[in-house]
């Protein structure tokens, strides 16, 4: 009536009422919300300790398969550790198959023609290695044999096919003992490499090495069968 102002009734103490009751749920809600995070980050699984390179050899498990495998011999530090994995990639020096030094930060990268460098990782449904030369890649070579050593078949694979610029590689009575697919060398490029397989359950074990060592290709065919027992001692 005279102009002045009324609030209205229980206006503030209302409004702080209010202002308490939003400030408890907020809080009860962010308590509940850490909680949860808390129980989900005690519940993630710990990142695997990486092992050292002269720590004891790791049993690690690709495709359902365990290997034994030194630590100095992997090559990516973050696959140092035991357990499960996508798939491994080693290197050993030949012709002795150990595990070669660490190298130091900024040194150059050590020479590659007395390394084998091997990778396993799931077979993911291949064919077994002799069985893919008889039944795919003789339908692309050439008839004619290169010449090779004793008791090795060494045969080009035709232009125009997926293995165009390589050569297959066997023991002439025996492809499943030792069978590579090699680069052909070309003036220009880096020396020519050499790979060879060979399935142990669902994993493939896969040797890469240089192709001048076809020369000697049976120490080749006993090294990489060295290897093999090396990596799986317990098997059979």
């Amino acid at each position: 009536m005279n102009g002045t102002r009324r609030e209205p009734i229980g206006g503030p103490r209302r409004s702080l009422r209010t202002a308490l009751t939003l400030g408890a749920f907020l809080l009860t809600g962010a308590v509940a919300v850490a909680a949860a995070l808390w129980s989900l980050w005690a519940r993630w699984p710990a990142t695997p300790a990486v092992a050292a390179p002269e720590a004891p050899h790791l049993p690690v498990v690709v495709a359902g398969e365990t290997f034994t495998v030194a630590p100095a011999a992997i090559r990516i530090a973050m696959q140092r550790h035991s357990g499960p994995q996508e798939r491994l990639d080693l290197v050993y020096l030949w012709p002795g198959l150990t595990p070669p030094r660490p190298t130091e930060p900024g040194a150059p990268p050590p020479p590659t023609a007395d390394r084998v460098y091997v990778t396993i990782a799931p077979a993911a449904g291949a064919l077994d290695p002799a069985e893919r030369l008889r039944t795919i890649w003789l339908r692309y070579t050439r008839a004619e044999l290169d010449p090779a050593p004793e008791g090795l078949a060494l045969v080009e694979f035709r232009d125009g096919t997926p293995y165009q610029g390589e050569d297959a590689a066997w023991e002439e009575n025996a492809p499943e003992k030792f069978l590579a697919r090699c680069e052909r060398p070309a003036p220009g490029r880096p020396p020519a490499t050499c790979l060879s397989e060979r399935l142990i359950g669902g994993a493939v074990v896969t040797m890469r090495f240089p192709r001048d060592w076809l020369a000697d290709w049976r120490t080749v065919a006993e090294g990489f069968e060295r290897l093999l027992v090396a990596l799986r001692p317990k098997a059979g």
